[in-house]
């Protein structure tokens, strides 16, 4: 292929396939963590494995309590590829997650109605 002929730009940086970061794993192991969970960092040193850039990056991010949606935002990688990486660092002990607390305040049907119709007028 030419170089006027690729099909991406210089800023577009090095093409990484996703599965590649995830070693071609889709799923997380362990239980699935929720968009809506709080994960943090344990504070333990990383196993003698050595962590990929995109561990490291999701462990600086999580030094203090952030979301799965969060993580996922500020790191730029797809949810996905977040609970993949995520569920290792778990597994080695170096971040925990809390299930996000369930309200058990619903809003009143009524409202939520007045707020599409309102809506819908703009």
């Amino acid at each position: 292929m030419r170089p006027e002929e690729e099909w991406y730009d210089n800023d577009a940086g090095p093409l990484v396939r996703l599965y590649v970061l995830t070693s071609g794993r889709a799923r997380e192991s362990g239980p699935v963590f929720d968009l809506l969970a709080a994960v943090q960092a344990t504070g333990y040193e990383p196993a003698p494995q050595p962590l990929s850039p995109e561990q490291r990056l999701l462990l600086r991010i999580c030094q203090r309590p952030q979301t799965v949606a969060d993580i996922a935002s500020e790191s730029n990688l797809p949810v996905s590829v977040v609970r993949v990486l995520l569920g290792d660092l778990r597994n080695a002990g170096l971040i925990t997650a809390s299930r996000p607390s369930r309200s058990s305040h619903v809003p009143d049907q009524r409202i939520l109605q007045e707020v599409i119709d309102g809506l819908r007028a703009l």
